[in-house]
């Protein structure tokens, strides 16, 4: 009898983890999740871009926290002081993540790709990864590249031991700690999708 290895995951058993727990410092130090996009918070179009995609939401903030809970999610901040990236903001995630595997997004792309998690979590199973991460194609000068998007990815929940040792030992670089996985990366080719609003110039300018 032929067995086939399944290449998909059922989202009740991925959780959506929003990373809102930066300074926001290029754009002023404001909180940039919460800065109006089209009639809402930004992080309220990731939430509702990546929501359906998985069976429970988390946001990962630390400051602001009320109005993030006014999204209708659980807020969880960092557990190191004093601002430590994207990887803090992981370890928070994993540690109230309930299901095997957690899928990542920050706060400033409302233009997220639907299907992220399907495609990611497909490239997983696949390659018996454990971590999978979005990358695109961006050409300049006639040269292509291949531009990794390293908080937009999916992991194991099973990955916080690994990450808090990491942490713990002064690591803060979300390659550096990529590096010591398994990961696969999935090559998505629409960029606009990973589009990052980091500047109230470029805030106005993605308005039209």
């Amino acid at each position: 009898m032929m067995t086939t290895m399944t290449t998909a995951i059922d989202k009740q058993f991925i959780t959506g983890l929003i990373l809102a727990g930066g300074r926001g410092t290029r754009m002023g130090q404001v909180d940039k999740g919460l800065q109006i996009f089209r009639g809402m918070p930004m992080a309220m179009h990731v939430q509702m871009r990546l929501g359906p995609q998985v069976g429970e939401m988390i946001i990962n903030a630390n400051q602001h926290l009320a109005a993030y809970e006014s999204f209708g999610a659980a807020v969880w901040p960092d557990q190191i002081d004093g601002y430590a990236g994207p990887l803090a903001g992981l370890q928070a995630g994993l540690t109230h993540c309930e299901t095997p595997y957690m899928v990542s997004a920050p706060c400033d792309s409302p233009f997220l790709p639907l299907d992220l998690v399907d495609r990611l979590a497909q490239a997983m199973l696949l390659d018996d990864a454990d971590l999978a991460v979005a990358v695109t194609i961006e050409t300049q000068d006639g040269t292509a590249t291949t531009q990794a998007h390293p908080v937009f990815s999916m992991m194991k929940s099973s990955l916080l031991p690994h990450l808090s040792h990491f942490l713990q030992n002064g690591g803060r670089k979300v390659d550096a700690w990529y590096a010591s996985l398994k990961v696969v990366e999935v090559l998505f080719e629409d960029i606009a999708a990973f589009r990052n609003i980091n500047t109230l110039n470029e805030l106005r300018q993605y308005e039209a």
